[in-house]
């Protein structure tokens, strides 16, 4: 340890900075002349290292984190063998890092780099801190693994470690050996099928992103017992009695919330009713874990991915019709405005009514004579519903929030086995659950905060300035007077400009732009307000069967209503990390979820080869212009088959310019489908004459 101690405080002091482990061994104190001091002096230098006390350099010298000026972050790879980072430290831009300073680092690691001296922007890496590629999933052929993701390399796979897997065949493997150069060593885990088939494809996208169907049996086996338990209301609110129901899509299976309406004079009483999870996961159960280390449900088209065994998710957690279950309520009273006089949270139990769906909810709105007669219970309450949720929304307008009209397929398989995308289409009954739910989560957390409890508060941080003056510039050249600057923006202003362009062609794609300009919600143990919802404090409550983050507040609620000091201690502790696990695997699901709704579009597009179709001009780039379909499918008309023209791409105002032609967002153009690139998942527009 002395020899340790000694060589650290040289090196910190300036007097070893930079000199190899050979010049080491021949400097005063530390000269060695036996083979063995200098065997101690590299074990000393190679223990600091591992420690992470000191550091290498490209050239094989030593300094100290801060000598070197090292900072930490995420790389980020490129197809063509370069990558950038993006540290750590949001105050700083991305780091360019050529192919030769990755030091054996792929896309996704966690890593320690430094700024190369001379340059502006160019870093390398010092060291891997953790490792994001484990498993990667491509096409096996002759002892090796050739990824699907370009940005990864490729893997050599001994033949005993192959699992028998035959030329041409998709599969799963799982890295062994990180070389520093050369390729890294793997072993097959799982083979997925022959390459090209779309359920193999369609399986490869949700083994690339780490999801996996089947739970392990000891997390079933909890799921079982649990789940056996009989509902009794004990000490809980007995709401049985009410007319609460639920409201979801047509095929929703995990029913996480229900809702109740009661006129009260001119006020009205809300009900939002939660399924009691945490009643069946305790924290650190086999259960638990395993839900944390899933995050949150993931959907498909054809399949749900869930975040608890269906033994709950479709089960005893579920509000199923006719059902008693277990709740948590939060009842809160709203005057004709929409705004909240006050709030009471408590544990329950409640039985659903209906099981209401989107287009029943509608068909009542709409007076649809045979739906409100089979609903006739109901239909009172529905119509006090929207009233309540128009006032709601002309409030929330009013104090500025950013209500993004950003479409999204609702891609389905019919019955006859054909994948369907249907125009986009948004009613009344979805912003009537959407306001419900986030009066209910904004009442959590203001309840959570004032008792200075651990939460997972939902947080959207305001647009940076230079994303803000980059929509500024776009919207300007809309012909849109921006009221706002850059330094200064409020939801406000963004409600503001959406208001004025509601009825524009291009409202779509200001949408989009406004959207690129905003931080991603995440989720954080420090409240910061919600940008988006104009919210002073919000967190998520109301889906705690798909989502951990709601979980967490439903433990944190119970341990302040029942005074658990100790829970509230522990679940304090947790919940920095909790945040930064949640929104990463958010981000990881979110992802997974485009990427398999991109391959149905495009074999949805391969049959539609040669029709024509409207579009919207949806993205400009040098190399071309993207135009979306208005089902939301997406597709690339190149630079090189547009009409003859000499074009400028003009990056800050989404233009590409030409002579003759120009083409910028929002544009209505006709397009012909080319074709459909499997290989980079793209659909090929060209203009249509």
């Amino acid at each position: 340890m002395k020899i340790q101690q000694r060589l650290f405080n040289e090196i910190k002091n300036g007097k070893l900075a930079f000199k190899n482990a050979t010049e080491i061994t021949r400097t005063p104190p530390f000269t060695a002349r036996t083979r063995q001091a200098k065997k101690a002096v590299k074990l000393a230098l190679k223990e600091l290292e591992d420690d992470g006390k000191i550091y290498r350099d490209k050239r094989g010298r030593y300094a100290t984190a801060e000598q070197l000026k090292i900072f930490s972050g995420t790389l980020r790879a490129n197809e063509r063998g370069f990558a950038f980072i993006t540290p750590d430290d949001k105050s700083k831009g991305d780091f360019f890092v050529p192919k030769n300073s990755l030091n054996g680092a792929y896309d996704g690691d966690k890593v320690l780099a430094t700024h190369v001296r001379g340059t502006e922007d160019e870093a390398y890496v010092i060291k891997i801190k953790e490792r994001k590629t484990r498993r990667i999933v491509g096409i096996y052929e002759s002892g090796r693994l050739y990824p699907d993701d370009a940005k990864l390399p490729e893997v050599i796979i001994p033949p005993s470690l192959s699992m028998q897997a035959h030329g041409g065949c998709k599969a799963v493997c799982e890295i062994t050996t990180y070389p520093q150069s050369g390729l890294p060593k793997g072993k097959i885990t799982e083979i997925l099928g022959e390459s090209g088939d779309f359920e193999v494809e369609e399986l490869s996208i949700i083994r690339a992103h780490g999801l996996y169907e089947e739970f392990p049996e000891n997390v079933l086996d909890e799921a079982d017992k649990v789940s056996a338990e009989k509902i009794i209301p004990g000490e809980r609110k007995d709401l049985r009695e009410k007319l609460i129901f639920t409201i979801d899509g047509a095929d929703t299976r995990d029913i996480d919330d229900a809702i109740s309406l009661e006129k009260n004079g001119e006020n009205y009483l809300l009900g939002v009713h939660i399924a009691d999870v945490s009643r069946y996961v305790k924290y650190n159960s086999k259960l638990d874990r395993e839900a944390y280390a899933r995050g949150t449900s993931v959907y498909f088209p054809d399949r749900v991915l869930p975040m608890l065994p269906k033994q709950l998710s479709n089960g005893c957690c579920s509000l199923n019709e006719g059902e008693d279950r277990f709740a948590m309520s939060c009842l809160m009273i709203f005057d004709k405005n929409g705004v909240r006089q006050s709030y009471e949270i408590f544990e329950s139990i409640i039985n659903s009514r209906h099981k209401m769906t989107y287009a029943k909810i509608n068909a009542i709105l709409d007076g649809e004579k045979s739906v409100c007669e089979k609903y006739a219970d109901i239909v009172p309450t529905v119509y006090e519903m929207r009233k309540l949720c128009l006032a709601m929304e002309k409030r929330r307008a009013d104090a500025g929030e950013v209500n993004l009209d950003v479409r999204e397929a609702k891609i389905y398989i019919d019955g006859g086995g054909n994948i369907v995308i249907p125009d986009y289409e948004r009613g009344l009954s979805e912003r009537i659950i959407e306001q419900f739910m986030i009066s209910a989560n904004e009442a959590v957390a203001e309840f959570l905060k004032s008792k200075n409890s651990p939460c997972l508060y939902r947080i959207h941080e305001r647009p940076s300035p230079e994303k803000a003056a980059t929509l500024i510039s776009f919207i300007k050249d809309l012909g849109i007077n921006a009221k706002f600057t850059a330094d200064s923006v409020a939801p406000k202003d963004f409600r503001n400009v959406l208001t004025e362009i509601a009825d524009k062609p291009y409202s779509q794609v200001v949408n989009k732009v406004m959207l690129r300009s905003m931080q991603k919600a995440r989720y954080c143990n420090e409240n910061v307000g919600h940008f988006g919802l104009a919210s002073d404090c919000y967190c998520h409550f109301t889906s705690p069967i798909r989502r951990y983050p709601d979980l967490f507040v439903h433990r944190a609620l119970k341990a302040v209503l029942h005074g658990g000091e100790k829970a509230l201690n522990l679940y304090r502790s947790l919940a920095e990390g909790a945040g930064n696990d949640c929104s990463e695997r958010e981000r990881n699901a979110d992802e997974a979820e485009r990427d398999v709704d991109d391959l149905y579009k495009l074999v949805y597009m391969s049959e539609r080869i040669g029709e024509i179709f409207e579009a919207t001009v949806s993205g400009v780039t040098n190399f071309g212009v993207f135009c979306e379909l208005d089902n939301t499918v997406e597709g690339l008309i190149p630079i090189e088959i547009l009409p003859d023209d000499n074009y400028e791409f003009i990056a800050e105002k989404f233009v590409l310019k030409g002579f003759k032609h120009t083409f910028k967002l929002g544009d209505r153009v006709k397009i012909r489908v080319d074709n459909c690139d499997f290989g980079r998942m793209r659909v090929m527009f060209s203009l249509a004459v």
